[in-house]
């Protein structure tokens, strides 16, 4: 692997951790910050695809006013793919929430396609499945 290849993949991993890491600690500014605006969603528990970062913040204000927050979030069995310009990070994701006053952990599998862009890379997909 080149050093840039090394670089790109190394950038682009970062990039995927920040979105984990900022879920995890319910940032919300900094996590959709690291969406393109063009971004799309599918989640097993969101009957339609949301078609834009704009799409997800409005859903995830919704869920903020019944008492949603993450309290925690692991990230496990984890793979990045380089394709170009494209990164693809496949892992599976325990998520520990709260709603309503209620705390559950969510065990998933979670996709998030990353692309290169002006020199940052963005979540343009993130797909999310149950692992069970």
């Amino acid at each position: 692997m080149t050093d840039l290849a090394s670089l790109l993949e190394a950038d682009a991993l970062a990039a995927a951790d920040r979105i984990i890491d900022d879920f995890g600690h319910h940032r919300r500014d900094e996590y959709f910050s690291g969406f393109a605006p063009e971004a799309t969603f599918l989640f097993h528990n969101v009957a339609r695809r949301l078609e834009s970062r704009a799409a997800y913040e409005d859903l995830w204000r919704g869920w903020e006013a019944e008492g949603f927050r993450v309290l925690e979030c692991t990230s496990s069995n984890r793979r990045l793919q380089m394709v170009g310009s494209v990164a693809v990070f496949t892992h599976d994701v325990d998520t520990t929430s709260e709603l309503a006053g209620a705390v559950e952990t969510a065990r998933e599998r979670e996709t998030i396609v990353l692309a290169l862009a002006k020199g940052a890379w963005l979540c343009v997909h993130e797909h999310l499945s149950t692992r069970e």
